[in-house]
């Protein structure tokens, strides 16, 4: 699988969007059915942000954020007011001779609050919209993390059907031994022994490669994945972008795009407690009608609440200290982001180190080893326990590489997660 999970932008809501750079040297694993679909990192991330079951519920909250910016704009809707004065009383006022019937309509001066709603409104998009892209991102780190579970699962059988085939090897040797009387019947039936545990372990592996591929095809909302095996060699030796590289471009990461928008948020609540601290003005127009000479009069006004001119100092603080928090927020995480990068780089090293000194170091001599073991075994020279312990130490070799290059390819998922940028650096051709 060397190669990597990449997605340098996720904003936009197409798959196409999310761009996946993997290595695809692949040889056919012993046991798969020819012709039967395969599926690559890039397919399974661009179906996991086409078709998550997370994913689409959250266009739901983006939608539900779109409704609260199109209410912010709505002006309050204006008062029709009818007055009847100086009816129904006594003397000069009795019955309707003297009524005076006021016709008005009243509205509120906002001075400014409807458009700090509507600012508000649209930080909080801009918020829900980083939270989206963040979420998308985090769905396709974890089909990338499932997605090499499955490619680990697939490397392991193909050893387990090595060490199928050398147990195999191993007591078809014993057994001429047996035959030819130089060798007691318990080592042919330690051998069988062991054929029939490695045949275990084999099974064992397919059963878990099964169920990995179940997982990854939950990533996409399937329960019955299409496919048998995932594309990818896991043990190849990726180059990488040094330390320093990745480390300048941190401010990537989309941790830091949440707190951005989070303080524009923060912001935009504040001035809109500020401006809310404003009391609002009534306004009033209208017509008046006075029955006793059946004349008709133009009447307005204006309320003004009048007391302590704060209203809102509450909300004005806990407002303040919010957009505080965020700045603190901010630096909190650029310490942890940069520590963890250097953590997990450190781990990414060590994991390369080790596969490479499994590959140049240890194999090649045990492979050596066992060839001199094997034959001396045949000549009578060696017990089948000093064969049987050299085999055991070349398959251990052989384990120990598929799990130092999963760890390897686990640190770059996590790498790149955290950067945003590719870490694998593409090939140079000759």
């Amino acid at each position: 699988m060397w190669g990597s999970f990449f997605i340098p932008k996720i904003g936009t809501r197409a798959a196409a969007s999310c761009l996946v750079l993997l290595s695809t040297t692949v040889s056919a694993a012993p046991g798969l059915e020819v012709g039967k679909h395969t599926i690559s990192l890039r397919e399974a991330i661009t179906r996991t942000i086409e078709h998550n079951p997370d994913l689409r519920a959250f266009d739901y909250q983006r939608k539900a954020q779109q409704g609260r910016v199109l209410q912010a704009g709505r002006a309050p809707s204006p008062e029709l007011n009818l007055a009847l004065e100086d009816a129904l009383g006594t003397g000069a006022h009795k019955g309707m001779d003297s009524a005076q019937t006021t016709l008005s309509i009243g509205w509120v001066l906002e001075r400014g609050v409807r458009q700090r709603h509507i600012d508000a409104a649209r930080a909080g998009s801009s918020l829900v919209s980083v939270e989206a892209d963040i979420k998308q991102l985090d769905a396709a780190a974890e089909t990338a993390r499932r997605y090499l579970v499955s490619l680990a699962y697939q490397a392991r059988r193909v050893n387990a059907d090595k060490t199928v085939q050398l147990a195999e090897e191993t007591t078809d040797a014993v057994r001429k031994r047996v035959k030819a009387g130089k060798t007691p019947e318990a080592e042919l039936s330690r051998a069988q022994a062991e054929l029939a545990r490695r045949k275990l372990q084999r099974e064992d592996i397919e059963h878990e490669l099964r169920s990995a591929n179940r997982r990854l095809a939950a990533q996409w909302g399937e329960t019955t994945p299409d496919f048998v095996r995932v594309e990818g060699d896991i043990i190849s030796r990726p180059q990488l972008a040094s330390f320093e590289t990745l480390e300048s471009r941190l401010q990537q990461n989309p941790e830091f795009a949440r707190l951005l928008s989070d303080r524009r948020l923060k912001k935009a609540e504040l001035l809109l407690a500020q401006a809310q601290n404003k009391p609002s003005w009534r306004v009033n127009v209208g017509v008046r009608h006075i029955a006793s000479s059946n004349d008709m009069a133009f009447v307005t006004g204006i309320t003004i609440p009048f007391g302590k001119r704060t209203r809102n100092p509450g909300r004005i603080a806990e407002a303040d200290a919010n957009l505080e928090k965020t700045n603190l927020e901010k630096s909190a995480a650029q310490i942890r982001i940069k520590t963890s990068l250097f953590v997990i780089y450190e781990k990414l090293k060590h994991s390369l180190h080790v596969t490479d000194a499994l590959r140049g170091e240890i194999i090649p001599p045990l492979e050596q080893a066992l060839i001199e073991t094997r034959r001396a075994y045949n000549l009578g020279r060696y017990s089948y326990l000093e064969l049987r312990s050299v085999q055991a130490e070349l398959l251990d070799a052989h384990n120990a590489i598929i799990e130092s290059s999963v760890d390897a390819q686990r640190n770059i998922i996590e790498i790149e997660r955290l950067t945003g940028v590719r870490i694998v650096l593409p090939t140079s051709n000759p």
